[in-house]
């Protein structure tokens, strides 16, 4: 997996200080995207160890409420594959820390619905999420005026009680 970059402070993409990982590679090829250059799945620097560690460092701070993965499609195959590993040292080491993340697969349809029947790899990797963010940017949908998304048609969507209703429950604005 490529990364395009870690940002140690973000305000703009989840709730409270975070950090966020943009990782490379998307297939959705949105119009009006914001971030084009990480539509290529090689675009930027491979994602190490050493960045495991830096995203782990840079987590510490009491006042860091969690980590964000965006991009680029974080929910890609290959990408999973590679934040697996990253997700499973965050819950290890900061259980109480959030993690958002952003998609534009659908979570009933494409990540539930899909992804986890035919992957082990993405039953894991949902497990960790807190929240996420679905569904590609519709530029005709763009609002500047709604927060943690790009249009209209995105939701923000309570993972955790979600898997456990077997519905889609949205994120009402408290994390646990």
């Amino acid at each position: 997996m490529y990364y395009a970059d870690i940002k140690q402070y973000d305000v703009a993409n989840g709730a409270g200080v975070r950090v966020s990982l943009f990782v490379s590679g998307c297939t959705h090829h949105c119009k009006g995207c914001f971030n084009k250059e990480t539509w290529d799945f090689h675009y930027g620097n491979p994602f190490t160890e050493a960045e495991i560690e830096k995203i782990l460092a840079y987590l510490e701070p009491d006042y860091v409420a969690g980590l964000t993965l965006l991009g680029g499609e974080p929910m890609e195959p290959v990408n999973q594959e590679g934040l697996l590993p990253l997700l499973r040292r965050v819950h290890e080491r900061y259980p109480q820390k959030n993690i958002w993340c952003y998609s534009g697969y659908l979570f009933d349809r494409d990540i539930v619905g899909q992804m986890c029947k035919e992957s082990e790899t993405t039953k894991e990797l949902i497990s960790y999420i807190d929240i996420l963010v679905d569904g590609e940017f519709i530029q005709e949908k763009k609002n500047l005026k709604v927060n943690f998304r790009g249009s209209d048609n995105q939701r923000i969507i309570d993972v955790k009680k979600s898997l456990e209703t077997g519905e889609v429950v949205h994120w009402d604005g408290e994390i646990q």
